[in-house]
C-alpha cells in the first residue's frame, strides 16, 4: 500500500511541475532544466528571465500557507548546494546570483509563483 501512495505522490509531484513550468513559460521564463538531480539533491526548474535565474521548487499543497511551510531549512540548503553544481556544470556566468522561488499549485487557483521565496543561506 506504501508504494501505491508514493506512486500517486510522484505523480502528482510530476503534473505540479509541468503546471508550473506552463506558468513560467506564459510570464516569458525560459525553461533552462527540469528535475536537474545530483547526489546532494534535486532542482525542480531552473528557468531564466532577461539576467534572472530561478530556481524553482514546485509545492503541491492545500493551502499556500502549508506549501510555503512544507520547505524546511534543510531542504534548502540542498537546494543551494544543487544550484551550486548546476552553475559550475553550466558555466552560467551571465547570473550574478540565483533567485529562489516557490509555485504554490493549489486546488481551484491559478500556480502562485513567489518569487524569492527565500535567500541564499536563510
Amino acid at each position: 500500500m506504501a508504494k501505491y501512495n508514493r506512486k500517486i505522490a510522484e505523480k502528482r509531484g510530476r503534473r505540479a511541475e509541468l503546471y508550473a513550468r506552463l506558468w513560467l513559460r506564459l510570464k516569458g521564463y525560459k525553461i533552462l532544466k527540469n528535475r536537474f538531480k545530483t547526489k546532494v539533491g534535486e532542482i525542480d526548474i531552473i528557468a531564466k528571465k532577461g539576467n534572472t535565474l530561478a530556481i524553482v521548487e514546485v509545492k503541491a499543497r492545500q493551502s499556500i500557507e502549508v506549501a510555503l511551510q512544507s520547505i524546511s531549512y534543510k531542504q534548502k540548503r540542498r537546494i543551494e548546494r544543487c544550484t551550486e553544481l548546476w552553475l559550475k556544470n553550466s558555466k552560467a556566468s551571465d547570473y550574478i546570483s540565483p533567485r529562489f522561488d516557490l509555485i504554490a499549485i493549489v486546488p481551484n487557483r491559478f500556480p502562485i509563483h513567489i518569487k524569492q521565496a527565500w535567500r541564499l543561506g536563510e
